[in-house]
């Protein structure tokens, strides 16, 4: 399995596993809300590039960046279609949005943050791919398995943008930022997505 001892040591807390065992509870609903996923990093990268056609190692990668996403997003669906799942809407998690009520307004800091935050969720995605591996089973393990390198790298990606074009130190902010999304991992939730947090009916402690 790919190394991500780095993105261990990124996040404060990893998946807990009453989350693993709701996600093999809702196979269908994690493959979904997955390809949701995909569709939504490459949506996010896209409109940044959009947004700020003066950056041109931003354009680079997230370039890069969202064909990925988009590879992954048509990769997902074919396995959806092998096991007869249907891609359908979705009501997203909070957990985004969490992390989003938080951006400053101006910029630079309004990039920064942004960068900040989809270092976070990339992250994310890569430590519970590598949580989930074990645990399904063994065409969605391989393919878990195989996210990891290109996920650790776009986390990599967004993290390195956004110390590029902060003009300051940023640790403080991913500090925060990193604090926020633990608080969103180990809250609870009602519903099963592939960024919630634990079951509401288990004990938060």
């Amino acid at each position: 399995m790919h190394d991500i001892s780095h993105i261990h040591d990124f996040l404060a807390c990893p998946t807990p596993r009453a989350w693993i065992d709701w996600a093999l509870e809702h196979p269908d609903i994690l493959l979904i809300d997955h390809a949701h996923c995909e569709k939504k990093a490459a949506s996010t990268a896209i409109n940044l590039m959009f947004r700020y056609v003066d950056r041109p190692e931003l354009l680079d990668a997230l370039s890069r960046l969202a064909r990925e996403e988009l590879l992954h997003f048509e990769q997902v669906l074919e396995i959806m279609r092998k096991r007869g799942v249907t891609y359908d809407h979705m009501t997203p998690s909070r957990y985004a949005a969490g992390l989003r009520q938080h951006m400053r307004t101006s910029e630079p800091g309004r990039l920064v943050d942004v960068l900040i935050i989809g270092a976070l969720i990339e992250a994310r995605s890569c430590e519970r791919f590598a949580a989930l591996a074990p645990y399904v089973d063994d065409e969605l393990g391989r393919y878990y398995r195989f996210l990891l390198k290109s996920e650790s790298r776009h986390f990599e990606d967004y993290l390195q943008l956004a110390e590029l074009y902060a003009g300051e130190p940023i640790d403080s902010r991913v500090a925060f930022f990193v604090e926020q999304e633990r608080r969103l991992i180990a809250e609870k939730d009602e519903d099963f997505r592939f960024h919630s947090g634990i079951p509401s009916q288990i004990d938060a402690s």
